[in-house]
């Protein structure tokens, strides 16, 4: 098939377009930049220019696709409600190109947004479509094309990571740095799923070998890592004191991660791996975490 891979430079995008070329597809990639274009085209990828501002344009690089998997996002989480609502605009201008083919569409989100409440473990056959998570918008937008027969599948995200970056753990730490303590909500029981980025790319080309219309999985290699240890790791690298955030004190510590801080959202891949025969093998969070820092010592 011919794939048109949004993203294709970023975090995940640049680990799934290598393993579709070798899969035998042929790729077109998004991208911003010259830079970015060299980068797919050394790859063996052709280069589409577009941004996440001009929907329509962007959109246009999908018009002579098989299929498409959306992974561009802006991860500027300082202003995610926007970036969200971006993403919605994006995913609706990927759905007009689409609309009237059986051609799929694989969108991202994130797993909470399979969460059935506070604690419960989050799974691919629930959505929670009053979640707070701005994320939903992106369900949102995947739903309403489905409504109108686009075959929209989704990807649902945990902390992905490697040695260099780790989700929402790498702005988290940037807010350690300032506060000058490393913090955890409550009593640090909370969990964050995780998963390594290579582990993350294959079960995307997975999903696009099984995709049926409608589906949702879960990219899920840890069902659920503590906050409490995920700040001790932190507090160890960084240099700074592990301190306990209590509820009324989240949002002057976390900022903008108040919500996050202390949210359990773990989330469940059973059913994921059973139906893809996904199994990850990339290394843990809290070790890619250590040696982030064994890479980069503090200070």
């Amino acid at each position: 098939m011919h794939i048109y891979l949004t993203g294709a430079t970023g975090f995940i995008g640049s680990r799934i377009l290598p393993l579709l070329l070798d899969a035998g597809h042929s790729v077109t990639g998004l991208t911003r930049s010259g830079e970015g274009a060299r980068q797919i085209e050394v790859a063996g990828a052709t280069a589409y220019r577009g941004t996440l501002e001009d929907p329509a344009g962007l959109a246009r690089g999908a018009e002579n696709a098989d299929a498409v998997i959306h992974t561009a996002f802006d991860h500027n989480f300082a202003n995610f409600v926007e970036n969200t609502q971006r993403d919605y605009r994006v995913i609706e201008a990927l759905g007009e190109v689409l609309n009237g083919t059986a051609r799929p569409l694989i969108i991202t989100s994130g797993v909470g947004i399979g969460s059935r409440g506070a604690g419960a473990i989050a799974t691919e056959d629930f959505t929670d479509w009053d979640n707070p998570n701005p994320r939903i918008a992106t369900e949102k937008a995947g739903q309403a094309l489905l409504d109108r027969g686009v075959s929209v599948g989704v990807v649902r995200l945990p902390q992905v990571h490697n040695i260099e970056r780790a989700g929402l753990i790498s702005p988290l730490t940037d807010i350690f740095v300032a506060q000058g303590a490393a913090g955890y909500g409550g009593d640090g029981s909370a969990r964050w799923p995780a998963a390594h980025v290579d582990d993350v790319a294959q079960l995307y080309v997975l999903a696009l070998e099984k995709h049926r219309a409608g589906i949702k999985w879960n990219a899920v290699a840890e069902e659920g890592v503590a906050s409490k240890d995920i700040a001790a790791v932190l507090a160890a690298g960084l240099g700074l004191p592990l301190r306990a955030v209590s509820d009324d004190q989240l949002g002057e510590f976390f900022g903008w991660m108040a919500a996050f801080a202390a949210h359990d959202m773990a989330a469940s891949s059973d059913w994921t791996r059973r139906t893809l025969g996904w199994n990850p093998q990339g290394p843990k969070l809290l070790d890619d975490l250590r040696a982030m820092f064994e890479r980069s010592p503090a200070g």
